[in-house]
C-alpha cells in the first residue's frame, strides 16, 4: 500500500505529540516530587523557627506522622540534627540549620520554576501539534 507525504506527516505529528505528552507527564511527575520535598522543607522551617523561641527544658509536641504526636522536653535548643543527603545525619548549630533549610528551599523554588516553565513550552508545543493535526486531518479528508 502507498501512503502519501501527507498521510506519513500526519503520521509523523500524532508521533510526535504522543511523545510530547509522555514529556508533560514526566515533567509533572518532577514538580510533585519538587513540590512534596518544598512543603518537607517548609515545615521543617517552621519547626526550626518554633525552636529558636524556646529556652531549654520547653515542653513541646512533636509530629511523629499518621496526626500522632509525643510530648518532649527540648534538651538544648541551639542543636539540630540534621540531614544531609544519603541517609546521613550531622550536627549543627539552629542557625546553621536554618540557613541551610533556607538555601535548600530557594534551589527547589528554582528548579520548580524552571520545570513548570519548560511544562508550560511542552504544552504549548502540544496544543499546536493538535491545531497542526486537525487542519492536516481535515485537508485529507476533503481530498
Amino acid at each position: 500500500m502507498y501512503h502519501t507525504s501527507s498521510e506519513e506527516d500526519l503520521r509523523r505529528l500524532t508521533l510526535e505529540i504522543r511523545l510530547l505528552e509522555n514529556t508533560a507527564q514526566a515533567l509533572q511527575s518532577r514538580i510533585n516530587f519538587v513540590n512534596a520535598a518544598l512543603t518537607d522543607l517548609r515545615l521543617a522551617r517552621m519547626s526550626l523557627e518554633g525552636i529558636e523561641k524556646e529556652k531549654k527544658g520547653a515542653q513541646l509536641i512533636v509530629p511523629i506522622g499518621g496526626g500522632s504526636y509525643i510530648k518532649v522536653k527540648l534538651e538544648d535548643p541551639n542543636t539540630v540534627i540534621a540531614g544531609i543527603g544519603a541517609g546521613v545525619s550531622i550536627e549543627r548549630t539552629l542557625p546553621e540549620a536554618m540557613e541551610s533549610v533556607k538555601n535548600r528551599i530557594e534551589e527547589l523554588e528554582k528548579m520548580s520554576s524552571s520545570l513548570n516553565q519548560r511544562l508550560n513550552e511542552v504544552f504549548n508545543r502540544i496544543a499546536e501539534g493538535r491545531s497542526r493535526l486537525q487542519r492536516m486531518a481535515e485537508e485529507l479528508s476533503s481530498k
